[in-house]
């Protein structure tokens, strides 16, 4: 055991946190205000490498591994967690499908522009009854000569709406107890991409509801087996807790550093507030509940990059960085006072963008159901 980072790895984290220091910083809050997608930052990405870390460099990708597309989350939720979302839901729930189950055929067609950044993908499977219960997916696909007819509705959909979005991979009832998964291109006739949701937080990244209603794709669309499509999104969706965590841990640390620097410069009764105990207590449990939880996400990524079992550590790491987060953005802006509650400062808006941490990507509940199961109990 050992907890030193690669060179390669060191390279990778130096290069995001640049990038976020120097290109997202200042936009961000502009974007937050504006509820305005970063195309401009998307690009940028996009020509650092950066939108397809942990794919091969045969089809875009960095080539790199999950603890460096980690460490790439986590750099850019340090400044923006819209940013952040955005990369990872395009790569880890995007992406990640159609790499793993495409057909050659698929990943030639799809997969060098989407590594590449060039394009943004979707991954559709929550619906208005169908969440945290997975599996009463509504949606329905059945072959008529040759095509899927798809008739159904998703919500709370990231990526899918935006001027370089290319697709959503979708779960759909195909058969009696049969779940699948089947890719839709934008601009398909029959589907239909929502206005974006008024949010909380994140306003900056793309989150639509879709409506599907005879929508017709080829029958190849199908993507892995037929009826695979539950064991499918179960393992995506192990893969997604990771770069979630990431982007919790990103936050939570971003939220720290302003308010140790808040608590150096902000003087009260003739000293600053960080020489009083009670704020000394809060930076020192914040800081050592993120250390924890950093922890936690990289042990989940390595274990993947070992081809070991993860689902357990990431369910862990999802649960307890999401937590963390929220309360390291509640203790930074009690620490700033009246001022955390401006929105001039970061932490309000961390405080804004932290709560669906311990919602989106699997419900907190959800988390301990799987630990639960993964214990035995």
């Amino acid at each position: 055991m050992h907890f030193e980072l690669t060179d390669e790895q060191r390279a990778i984290r130096a290069l995001a946190r640049e990038f976020a220091e120097q290109e997202a910083r200042p936009l961000a809050p502009e974007l937050d205000e504006q509820k305005r997608f970063p195309y401009e930052l998307v690009a940028k990405l996009a020509d650092l490498g950066l939108m397809g870390v942990p794919y091969p460099q045969e089809w875009g990708g960095g080539g790199a591994d999950t603890l460096s597309y980690a460490l790439v989350i986590e750099e850019l939720a340090r400044v923006d967690a819209s940013l952040a979302i955005t990369v990872a839901a395009h790569t880890s729930l995007g992406t990640y499908p159609i790499y793993a189950y495409g057909t050659p055929a698929q990943k030639e067609r799809w997969l060098p522009d989407l590594c590449s950044g060039r394009r943004l993908a979707a991954f559709g499977l929550t619906e208005p009854e169908a969440g945290s219960d997975a599996g009463n997916t509504r949606t329905r696909a059945r072959l008529e000569n040759g095509e899927w007819v798809i008739d159904g509705a998703k919500q709370f959909i990231t990526n899918a709406g935006t001027e370089i979005s290319a697709l959503v991979t979708i779960t759909a009832r195909t058969g009696p107890d049969e779940i699948s998964n089947i890719v839709v291109p934008n601009g398909t006739p029959g589907y239909t991409i929502g206005p974006p949701y008024r949010k909380m937080g994140w306003n900056a990244s793309d989150t639509r509801p879709l409506a599907f209603d005879g929508a017709r794709v080829p029958e190849d669309h199908l993507l892995g087996e037929r009826g695979a499509g539950f064991r499918q999104f179960l393992a995506t969706l192990d893969g997604g807790r990771i770069s979630v965590s990431a982007l919790a841990v990103g936050l939570a640390q971003g939220a720290f550093d302003e308010a140790l620097a808040y608590a150096r410069e902000r003087q009260a009764f003739g000293k600053p507030i960080s020489k009083f105990q009670a704020i000394q207590m809060k930076l020192a449990d914040i800081s050592a509940e993120i250390e924890a939880a950093r922890l936690l996400t990289y042990k989940a990524a390595v274990l993947k990059d070992h081809g070991k079992p993860f689902t357990l550590a990431a369910a862990q790491a999802k649960l307890k960085s999401g937590r963390v987060a929220v309360r390291a953005c509640e203790e930074a802006v009690q620490i700033h006072g009246g001022y955390g509650y401006i929105e001039e400062y970061p932490v309000c808006r961390y405080y804004r963008d932290a709560k669906i941490l311990t919602i989106g990507e699997g419900t907190d509940e959800v988390q301990q159901l799987v630990i639960a199961r993964a214990l035995g109990c």
